[in-house]
């Protein structure tokens, strides 16, 4: 997959973060994890778009680190809504499939850049 598709693709994630948080019910649970949901999730497509800009494989490395751990914690952040019943399963499941997609090809990308390195 290209850097251009992958940026595309997690920039459409956060989009849908944006939605999916933006539909949530008023309470002040929901808009306590929705925030959270909400700062990764869309840190994910920022963080790549910095490490595809990094200044040494080390840089591009690090970066990528953190949109694992935004991905991840994006999921997190689902998963609760879902066991506290804010959110259907039914409703996030594309998203969270799509989540999860995006963590395994970033893992993946970092493997392989230690491996070049």
């Amino acid at each position: 997959m290209s850097r251009e598709v992958f940026k595309a693709r997690t920039k459409a994630f956060a989009l849908r973060v944006i939605n999916l948080v933006d539909a949530l019910p008023s309470d002040a649970v929901s808009a306590t994890l929705g925030r959270q949901l909400l700062r990764a999730g869309t840190s994910v497509a920022a963080n790549y778009r910095a490490a595809v800009r990094g200044r040494s494989p080390a840089d591009f490395v690090a970066k990528m680190g953190i949109v694992e751990e935004e991905c991840d914690e994006s999921l997190f952040w689902m998963e609760l809504l879902i066991e506290s019943r804010r959110l259907n399963a039914e409703r996030v499941s594309e998203l969270m499939r799509e989540g999860s997609e995006i963590l395994a090809i970033t893992v993946a990308s970092i493997k392989t850049a230690r491996r070049v390195r």
